[in-house]
């Protein structure tokens, strides 16, 4: 139990275990290719004693066996810390570079911590790409290479791994593209619309089984469109904003596909020119470039928008990336404004008490965040 309870470093605590505690790799037989998660231990027990360390200690755990990092990188270990209590949100924040070259991922620390960085995404650094979040993990998608232009688009997928604090190569589309929509549903991610490497609209569509790890083309969008965005609402995939190629300036309606019937339908009263949009309690909120100082709510169950004015603060031409962080709405700030506080709207308290400062800010320009459960 000194592995649950221990207050010195983990590793520390790993090496002053009796020897009759210590792990033991037993040989690997069919059906059993890892051994026991802790020997002498019953299974569950054992998936509980993990799940009780603190999610600091992660990477180090990883370390120990293979057994041990495929536990704490599976969706099981995501359920079993949330039965013991112990499941934590954090934002994973995507900020300007250095002389804003660039882009890096950190993690906001609370008022005891500070911001960390991520190691470094592997391959060349890329703009226009689409960001999401699967099974825990952080996947990062296409877009084009930043030192030969929007010309040289991608089509690789990174996954960032928050438990064991590493990056991996998944499969690769197959179409590179940018400037993409993408979401999560049911489990799996699509990706719609954005350019191709001829510069053209794009209306393919596809999906990725993250068990088989492959991407499978799908019904495509009825017209090609790009700088949209994408979220789930009752297992159906939304697309919104961006542009068409069929229709003059700004898109306004929503595509709506259905994975169980492979189908698209069409929402006519949508949104343009989203800069940023977060998904609480099954409703979008968004806000608009032409607005930034005011949220667009979405209800999917009538298809009606709210208007919510956002307080005044800093600077009024302050452009806002959003973030979510338990059920709450932070608004950061896309500009350099040192005496700015993160506004954090609640959208469960009676009106003229939803808006508050939170201390949580990233150390640089936030382009875009995403919320990670562990």
């Amino acid at each position: 139990m000194s592995l649950v309870a221990a207050r010195e470093p983990f590793v520390k605590a790993q090496t002053c275990l009796p020897a009759t505690m210590q792990p033991k790799f037993p040989t690997r037989t069919q059906g059993d290719s890892y051994g026991a998660l802790i020997p002498g231990l019953p299974e569950d027990l054992a998936k509980v004693c993990l799940a009780l360390v603190p999610r600091s200690y992660f990477p180090v755990m990883g370390a120990v066996s293979k057994r041990w990092m495929s536990f704490i990188g599976s969706k099981e270990f995501i359920a079993v810390r949330k039965e013991v209590g112990r499941l934590e949100e954090q934002i994973y924040a995507l900020i300007t570079g250095d002389g804003g070259k660039g882009s890096c991922w950190e993690v906001l620390g609370s008022l005891e911590q500070q911001n960390r960085m991520l190691p470094p995404m592997p391959g060349l650094t890329k703009a226009g790409f689409s960001v999401v979040v699967l099974d825990g993990k952080l996947l990062v998608m296409a877009g084009y290479v930043v030192d030969y232009g929007k010309e040289c688009v991608s089509d690789e997928v990174y996954q960032y791994d928050a438990r064991l604090n590493r990056w991996a190569a998944l499969a690769k589309m197959n179409v590179a593209r940018r400037d993409f929509a993408c979401a999560e549903v049911n489990g799996a991610v699509y990706v719609a619309g954005g350019f191709g490497s001829d510069g053209d609209g794009l209306s393919s569509v596809e999906v990725y089984d993250p068990q088989r790890n492959k991407w499978t083309i799908i019904e495509s969008l009825r017209r090609p469109r790009w700088g949209s965005f994408a979220c789930s609402f009752n297992g159906k995939l939304y697309i919104m904003g961006g542009r068409s190629s069929f229709t003059i300036g700004n898109s306004r309606f929503i595509d709506v596909y259905d994975p169980i019937l492979h189908s698209w339908t069409e929402i006519k009263k949508g949104c343009v020119m989203v800069t940023s949009h977060a998904v609480i309690d099954k409703r979008l909120l968004c806000i608009e470039w032409k607005n930034q100082r005011s949220l667009a709510i979405f209800n999917p169950s009538d298809s009606s928008w709210q208007k919510i004015l956002v307080p005044l603060t800093g600077s009024s031409t302050t452009l806002f990336s959003l973030g979510v962080l338990d059920g709450k709405l932070l608004l950061f700030s896309q500009e350099e404004e040192p005496g700015y506080q993160t506004l954090m709207y609640d959208p469960t308290v009676p009106a003229g008490y939803e808006w508050h400062t939170s201390t949580l800010k990233p150390s640089g320009m936030c382009l875009c965040s995403v919320t990670i459960e562990s």
